[in-house]
């Protein structure tokens, strides 16, 4: 093949994996608009059944930690592509991306306020203008900082756990106030539009100390990890790298997933107290093992002989990532919240699981539609705007406007 036709083949690919990570953050997030017993440390009574309990535990196990950790590994890695692709043509990285992140910025603020308290975007500018400085960093000096940022977030986590077993009222303390605060949250995001914006406003400061405090740390050392990967073509050149990916794959499952079934376990039949803590100590040590592993899992299938219905359908929806993730939330949000329907609290996290691979079957077919006839998803064309300072051909067949 072509080296040509290989590069385009490898893109295409890792358009694929954005599109798979898309899917599992989806799986995560339709899960906080779902319920108001969402985060509060204890299940839903009304969905209590052994169904519900399976279902919510193969969501921890297999979903939550380890999605947006993978989309931040990616977000490091096609950085990456970026300043290379800058340096080739020997054009101003800095200030272009500067511009690009304020814009993504501009897009995750106003997410997080309209939409979804529980936006990302806004963090990963924050982030992306960390890893701006640190673009040349040596790799063993980024390897030493991403686990260094991994090892200390997760004793924090350890250390908060053994604060509250030594303290071992606090976790009962709140148990009788954890219905009103529900059905509050319930009360708030179902009322009329005006009343779910002032919920998000409620929400953004707990959500604030969770992004800073857990998110935000382990999302930066995965751009660290994807910067590397990107310096060395990983996913570009795999068949330099096959034994490495094989170790990845090993080590990734035979670390992660036992860890990550752990950590379902305990926050299906104990949440909400020291365990839990601990628990979550240990994802987030184990959580980017198994992200990895299911990037190399991916690729490998990618790869192979009848990896390519899988990436024709998956590779279109990576590529207005961005539009999608957007559009995931104003469904969720007409579903759920006031917007719409108000079904927060009404619907089981099997029915979510259903609904949630519905909207993403639909995402498929609207975004492979979408391209056929324009260069850019249309929240990616807003952001390139913001970027280079003109609007840019959005339809195929017209010209750049300037």
């Amino acid at each position: 093949m072509p080296s040509s036709s290989r590069d385009a083949q490898r893109i295409e690919h890792l358009d694929a994996l954005r599109g798979f990570a898309l899917f599992g953050i989806l799986m995560v997030n339709i899960g906080v608009f779902a319920s108001p017993w969402f985060g509060l440390g204890a299940p839903d009574p009304a969905f209590d059944a052994p169904s519900d309990r399976l279902t919510h535990g193969l969501i921890a196990a297999l979903f939550e930690m380890k999605f947006y950790l993978l989309f931040s590994f990616l977000f490091g890695y096609s950085f990456q592509l970026q300043l290379d692709s800058a340096r080739r043509a020997d054009a101003a990285f800095v200030p272009r991306m500067a511009r690009r992140l304020l814009g993504l910025w501009s897009i995750g603020l106003a997410h997080a306020l309209l939409l979804f308290h529980g936006d990302i975007l806004s963090t990963y500018a924050v982030l992306g203008l960390l890893l701006l400085a640190m673009r040349d960093i040596p790799e063993q000096l980024a390897l030493r900082r991403a686990s260094g940022l991994i090892g200390l977030t997760a004793a924090v986590w350890g250390g908060l756990a053994l604060l509250l077993w030594i303290d071992g009222d606090a976790g009962s303390a709140q148990v009788a106030t954890l219905s009103q605060a529900a059905q509050t949250t319930q009360s708030r995001f179902t009322g009329d539009p005006g009343q779910v914006i002032d919920a998000r406003l409620r929400e953004l400061g707990s959500t604030a100390i969770v992004l800073a405090c857990l998110q935000a740390p382990c999302a930066l050392a995965m751009f660290l990890f994807g910067l590397i990967a990107g310096r060395r073509q990983l996913l570009a050149r795999l068949d330099r790298y096959r034994p490495l990916m094989r170790r990845v794959r090993r080590y990734g499952l035979g670390i992660g997933l036992p860890a990550a079934l752990v950590f379902a376990a305990i926050t299906v039949f104990a949440p909400g107290g020291p365990l839990e803590l601990l628990a979550l100590a240990l994802s987030v040590l184990t959580a980017p093992w198994l992200s990895l592993a299911y990037a190399a899992w991916a690729m490998a299938v990618f790869d192979g002989v009848h990896g390519r219905r899988a990436v024709a359908a998956l590779a279109p929806a990576g590529r207005m990532a961005l539009s999608n993730y957007l559009l995931q939330s104003l469904v969720c949000a007409l579903v759920f919240t006031g917007y719409g329907f108000g079904m927060m609290g009404r619907v089981s996290p099997l029915g979510c699981v259903a609904i949630a691979i519905a909207l993403f079957g639909a995402q498929l077919s609207l975004s492979r539609w979408w391209l056929r006839q324009h260069a850019y998803g249309p929240i990616e064309w807003l952001l390139r705007a913001l970027t280079i300072g003109h609007w840019p051909r959005l339809r195929k067949d017209l010209p750049d406007s300037r």
